[in-house]
């Protein structure tokens, strides 16, 4: 029924290793919003055993580029088919930092990243999405996080279908 982006959540590194696709888990912290980003801040988890597993399928928002009804979806897993690439910058100026991903549609552009944090330079998403190139026609997947604006934190890249 929605999703929400766990700001900065307590986890050890033998529980981050524990935190597969499906897995669940209950979280408890504050709920809050920043520049509209809806978030749970300081936040403890716990996982729930003997647990069905769950994976979200993406939804398709290509359409919903653009329009009021996108920021109802937000910190949900979407796909966006067929958007045009437009610019490709590293924070900082670098490789190595978070990529700025602008990818167009329907004569309107959109703010796309590739969050160090989440997919480092040393994966083959971040390697994929460093060689873009402008007009590329892509299919991209991933978390839409707000910042000010949509601004989805990328999973997955591919050529257009």
């Amino acid at each position: 029924d929605g999703a929400y982006f766990l700001y900065e959540l307590a986890c050890s590194e033998e529980d981050a290793a524990k935190l597969v696709p499906g897995t669940k888990i209950r979280v408890n912290g504050y709920k809050g919003a920043w520049a509209g980003e809806v978030e749970v801040m300081d936040g403890t988890f716990e996982f729930i055993e003997g647990a069905d597993t769950y994976v979200a399928e993406p939804i398709d928002a290509t359409a919903l580029l653009g329009t009021d009804e996108l920021i109802n979806y937000q910190n949900q897993l979407a796909t966006f088919k067929g958007v045009t690439v437009e610019k490709i910058e590293y924070k900082n100026g670098e490789p190595g930092d978070d990529i700025y991903v602008t990818v167009a549609k329907d004569g309107a552009s959109y703010s796309f990243c590739v969050e160090r944090y989440l997919t480092g330079p040393d994966t083959d998403l971040y390697k994929a999405v460093g060689e873009l190139k402008a007009g590329d026609v892509v299919d991209v997947e991933g978390f839409i996080y707000w910042y000010e604006g949509v601004n989805t934190h990328i999973t997955a890249v591919s050529a257009a279908e």
